[in-house]
């Protein structure tokens, strides 16, 4: 459904550190530069920050939530970890169990340096 997620920062070096740091514990690979973008290539989508083209401040989606698939609840833990340590900050509940008409999820919620919120889920059996 989707080719890429592409978000905006107003700090590209602090993006980057936050997202290598969070996205490796997810095993993906530190991020390409690329001028005013980065880029996060997996086999099933790619994951970008840029400082916006138009040259006013990035600004984060309110009501908005970026999701990242987790294979484990400890690999959850150790993302949410990585993400306080580089400049994130918790938000919602603390990461744990949620069960609804979704299913039975183990979920990690932050906020990146520029303020956008981003999830950490496992779909559990």
């Amino acid at each position: 459904m989707f080719s890429h997620i592409m978000i905006g920062t107003n700090d590209l070096e602090k993006a980057k550190s936050f997202y290598d740091a969070v996205l490796g514990t997810l095993d993906v690979p530190a991020a390409m530069v690329d001028g005013h973008r980065i880029f996060y290539r997996t086999p099933t989508g790619v994951f970008s920050v840029s400082q916006p083209i138009d040259g006013k401040p990035a600004t984060f989606a309110n009501g908005g939530t970026i999701g990242f698939a987790c294979s484990s609840s400890d690999q959850a833990d150790a993302w949410h970890a990585a993400g306080i340590a580089n400049g994130g900050t918790t938000c919602e509940e603390p990461p744990g169990v949620r069960a609804g008409g979704m299913g039975k999820m183990y979920l990690a919620y932050l906020r990146d340096p520029d303020g956008n919120k981003l999830c950490a889920l496992h779909r559990m059996a």
